[in-house]
């Protein structure tokens, strides 16, 4: 297919490459194991091939729909050879991603129509929430935007206290509170201080805590709704985090966020410790929100735009 013949930015693509490697060489091992010995795909080689897709985390979903995508092509070529199957893989599953809308982009970018530009993050503790919202800060000033955060996961002292070091590290100003202080009056600082520093965008980290789903909702809600008082249509982006390395606990926190708030976009992190990387295709694919970012090593660079065509050339390499 022709969108692979897009020449990538060699440092990334190599960042890239190095992150997936234990995915990679986890899946091509199995996958090798498979075809062993078989020269034409049948009946059993996808039926293998489903299990090694299912056990790479891909999903069950998502997996019955890149094998049947494979069955309607060796249907039509009677004499398809396994030798044939690591191309038709990525084909088919790059065309899988290409349905959801998203995961084109190259660079750190924001609408021009929007500023201050919101984002919203959400996710449990322990995925990388903090850290992602410092990358991204960090990517965006590189970009010459001005940034600010926001520290309206009160729940914890350490969350703010660890974001008020990635906002010193990265030397962008941080609107908090004490700890225990209502989440939407910090949101609702923040967003004013953004206006009146007339920055560019403004990021904002929430509580992430899943024991009871309905106080979470309300907290988000309410958190929107404060946002609102200043900058009418915030926040732009609501962006969910998980972390990769967890596989299908990721599609579980997918849903139960999915469920409580209005997800708009998602970041998979911690891909270079894990050989689940299928993860990022099937919560694409199943939960059809794009997934925006993507982090494959612990740099503060490593955290990536995600492009679907770069992923998929790099998972299948």
């Amino acid at each position: 297919m022709s969108f692979f013949k897009k020449i990538f930015s060699s440092e990334k693509k190599e960042t890239l490459d190095k992150g997936l490697e234990k995915s990679k060489t986890t899946f091509f091992t199995k996958l090798n194991k498979a075809v062993a010995g078989k020269s034409k795909v049948d009946d059993e080689v996808l039926d293998n091939l489903e299990e090694i897709l299912v056990s790479s985390d891909v999903g069950v979903n998502t997996t019955l729909k890149v094998i049947k995508r494979i069955e309607e092509r060796v249907a039509k070529d009677k004499y398809l050879g396994t030798s044939e199957l690591n191309q038709i893989l990525r084909e088919e599953i790059a065309g899988l991603l290409s349905e959801i809308d998203s995961g084109n982009a190259t660079e750190f970018t924001i609408p021009k129509d929007k500023k201050p530009y919101v984002i919203m993050v959400v996710g449990v503790n322990g995925v990388g929430k903090t850290t992602t919202i410092g990358k991204l800060a960090s990517q965006f000033k590189k970009q010459g935007l001005k940034v600010v955060l926001g520290a309206a996961d009160t729940f914890r002292a350490a969350a703010i206290d660890q974001l008020q070091v990635w906002a010193d590290r990265v030397d962008v100003p941080m609107v908090r509170q004490d700890m225990g202080s209502d989440p939407a009056s910090v949101a609702f600082d923040t967003l004013k201080s953004a206006v009146t520093q007339d920055a560019d965008v403004v990021i904002i980290d929430t509580a992430g805590r899943l024991h009871n789903k309905v106080n979470l909702m309300n907290e988000l809600t309410k958190v929107k709704r404060v946002m609102q008082k200043v900058v009418d249509d915030a926040p732009h982006d609501v962006l969910l985090v998980l972390d990769g390395s967890t596989g299908q606990n990721a599609f579980e926190q997918a849903k139960q966020f999915t469920a409580a708030t209005e997800v708009t976009s998602l970041a998979v992190t911690k891909l270079d410790g894990t050989a689940k990387g299928g993860v990022v295709i099937g919560i694409s694919d199943q939960f059809q929100i794009p997934v925006k970012y993507i982090g494959v090593g612990e740099g503060i660079d490593d955290l990536q735009v995600f492009n679907k065509f770069e992923f998929v050339d790099s998972f299948f390499k």
